[in-house]
């Protein structure tokens, strides 16, 4: 059902254009040097934002660090090592932050990885959902009481349309008795899904002030669909992305507005406007339904707090809070 609010997002055509002055706000962009995580690091550097640019390879975030530099000389960025597929790493990067006391008002959950050959993290997980989930799952836990001391606090989770195809293998996180790249990364996409819906309740229900938003891009051109595939489906992924795809800079509306916006709030899906959230500009979307089933959103907390050893500290939300929850989110 369309509201008021889908009606008058999706109208306005927000472009980033209208992202407000960001002066005096830290953000931390997962992925920074390439695709959607470049152009949200360089538009929110632009309007005055402080950005912490995590990346894996050091070398291509220098190369990104100094192009941005050179487009934006008064850019305030600074270059951080995260490898999201060592939660050792993680777990330092995060302890690097709050050792620094360094304030973060925004964490944008955006690096990923789509269908690459089954392999696994250094910890032993699938790939794509140690990658894409897991870590995020993890600094988002160790990064909370750090993001609750600032001001309109927010955890931007980046999803995909590819989310509505996907569920929860409990029974084969790894993969090893059946694998499929495509499969696997829409189980990955659907539990940042149920991740960020979740997070939203219990943030809600502990009375955290922060926000947990998800944005997903449409079909948009990044270096994502290549970088990931192999063979043949590499090379089909290249042809539909000049053909097919919508262009990065309109890709990364939604999750700009999801960290930006005052309208943005906490438990919304934010998506591009055009038919199929394929292409357009932000708007209001609705996650499939499954994503929103409790018992599957409790399962994938407590497996992914096992996984990681990262514990939020928010209880579980009862069946009655979040009919409570659900009233409060209808009725922002």
């Amino acid at each position: 059902m369309t509201t008021e609010a889908d009606a008058v997002l999706s109208n306005d055509r927000w472009t980033a254009n209208q992202i407000p002055s960001l002066a005096g706000r830290t953000f931390i962009v997962t992925g920074a040097n390439s695709g959607l995580g470049y152009v949200t690091t360089r538009e929110l550097a632009r309007h005055g934002g402080h950005v912490i640019m995590a990346v894996r390879d050091e070398a291509k975030g220098k190369e990104a660090l100094e192009e941005l530099g050179e487009r934006l000389p008064a850019a305030n960025l600074e270059l951080r090592h995260l490898d999201l597929s060592d939660l050792s790493s993680v777990k330092a990067f995060a302890q690097g932050i709050i050792a620094d006391r360094m304030p973060v008002h925004v964490l944008i959950n955006n690096a990923g990885i789509m269908m690459p050959p089954r392999s696994l993290t250094r910890q032993g997980f699938e790939l794509q959902f140690g990658v894409n989930h897991l870590a995020h799952f993890a600094l988002t836990g160790l990064l909370l009481k750090t993001l609750a001391v600032g001001s309109d606090a927010r955890v931007v989770t980046v999803s995909s349309n590819a989310h509505k195809k996907g569920f929860i293998h409990f029974d084969d996180l790894t993969g090893e008795r059946k694998y499929g790249g495509w499969e696997f990364y829409c189980q990955s996409k659907f539990a940042n899904t149920v991740f960020a819906l979740e997070l939203d309740r219990r943030l809600r229900a502990s009375g955290v002030p922060v926000k947990s938003i998800l944005a997903h891009p449409g079909y948009s051109a990044t270096n994502l669909q290549s970088s990931g595939p192999s063979g043949v489906l590499k090379l089909v992924m290249r042809l539909t992305n000049k053909c097919i795809a919508q262009n990065v800079d309109t890709g990364t509306l939604p999750q700009l507005y999801a960290s930006t916006d005052s309208k943005a709030e906490g438990g919304q899906f934010i998506g591009p406007d055009g038919h199929g959230e394929s292409k357009g500009y932000p708007t209001i979307v609705q996650p499939v339904e499954t994503a929103k089933n409790p018992n599957t959103a409790k399962r994938l907390w407590d497996i992914s707090e096992e996984l990681t050893g990262v514990h939020f500290g928010l209880g579980a939300v009862s069946e009655i809070k979040r009919q409570q929850v659900r009233r409060m989110v209808l009725e922002t």
